[in-house]
């Protein structure tokens, strides 16, 4: 599968946190390819070898934001709360997709320009929005229910080059690039002490990289996610561009020796990459991975994206096919390593 359809079909399911099962089946489907699956008590879709010998661990979170239904008002409209960084400036008059008894199609409400005026023109908080489902109430709650999932719609379409716009690309385009990854290794993949997480809840907490990082005691761990690319509006200090290669992180809470391999591969492998430097921590998996258990040297690959969490989020193929190269560079190195 090429990478444009890949991402067609990891981002088509709803996979909101706390509530993946749909996207993990996918996930864990394609990923069974390859090796061994399980989905842990967390949600986290779970891959592994069974191969002895320091083991390396490739994560990326499989979850998406989207809001929760909290209440059905008098005239059909449904009441929500948000499911991850959600910036409800961007939802007036959005497509929406209400995960009830069966899919059914909303759109968030919008006052015209016309009407609006003053505090009229502000982007409504998250508990003030409100979902046309085109139905009365009555009918809505047959098959709407609290705490039913809603998401953005944003079907994956390629724009001009090798960018690609949609919804749920943060971070579905990670684990896009774990799978490319495994499938450039092939038949060596079965020999390899190789654990795979597609982690839950990053969105809301990291809940599934703190267990699923406990439980993998890995030695080595990459952790693939988005970061921002630079474009109009966003502040100067964003230099990160699409299409120039992946993100490799520095960051406290990574280990400086892995990145610096990274760094060092992809210059020998003609891979492209470039520099994300942080001070504090990753806001990432990474994080939590690095503490988890025995504690395990972390390293981070961002994958550029613009309109972070927004229904048309932008990347270039071609740094999702730098993250899988690299990480497969990375895994051959360790090997010829240990054999050496």
């Amino acid at each position: 599968m090429d990478m444009l359809n890949l991402l067609k079909c990891l981002c088509s399911a709803n996979g909101t946190s706390g509530n993946e099962n749909a996207a993990a089946k996918v996930a864990a489907e394609l990923l069974n390819e390859y090796m061994p699956v399980t989905v842990d008590v967390r949600g986290n879709v779970i891959g592994d070898t069974g191969v002895e010998g320091s083991k390396i661990l490739l994560d990326a979170h499989l979850d998406q934001i989207g809001f929760t239904v909290t209440a059905i008002d008098d005239k059909g409209f449904l009441k929500v709360a948000r499911v991850g960084g959600i910036d409800p400036i961007v939802l007036a008059a959005s497509e929406v997709t209400v995960h009830g008894k069966s899919d059914i199609f909303g759109v968030i409400t919008s006052t015209p320009p016309h009407l609006s005026k003053g505090a009229d023109k502000k982007a409504q908080e998250i508990s003030e929005i409100a979902i046309d489902i085109g139905m009365t109430k009555e009918d809505a709650e047959k098959t709407v229910s609290f705490g039913d999932r809603v998401t953005m719609n944003g079907e994956i379409k390629p724009m001009l080059g090798s960018r690609v716009c949609g919804a749920a690309l943060d971070d579905r385009c990670g684990v896009a690039s774990i799978l490319r990854c495994l499938e450039i290794l092939g038949e060596k993949v079965k020999k390899l002490p190789i654990c795979v997480m597609f982690s839950s809840s990053e969105e809301t907490g990291v809940g599934g990289a703190k267990v699923g990082g406990f439980n993998a005691m890995a030695d080595e761990a990459i952790a693939v996610d988005v970061s921002f690319a630079n474009a109009p509006g966003v502040k100067d200090t964003v230099t990160a561009a699409l299409g120039a290669g992946v993100l490799i992180g520095y960051a406290p809470s990574l280990s400086f020796e892995m990145s610096r391999k990274l760094e060092a591969i992809a210059e020998n492998n003609n891979i492209k990459y470039q520099a994300e430097v942080m001070g504090s921590s990753t806001g990432t998996n990474a994080d939590d991975i690095a503490t988890a258990g025995k504690g395990t040297k972390m390293a981070l690959l961002s994958i550029p994206q613009r309109n972070m969490h927004t229904a048309v989020e932008v990347v270039d193929l071609d740094d999702i096919e730098a993250a899988a190269q690299l990480m497969a560079a990375y895994i051959i190195s360790r090997e010829e390593k240990k054999n050496a």
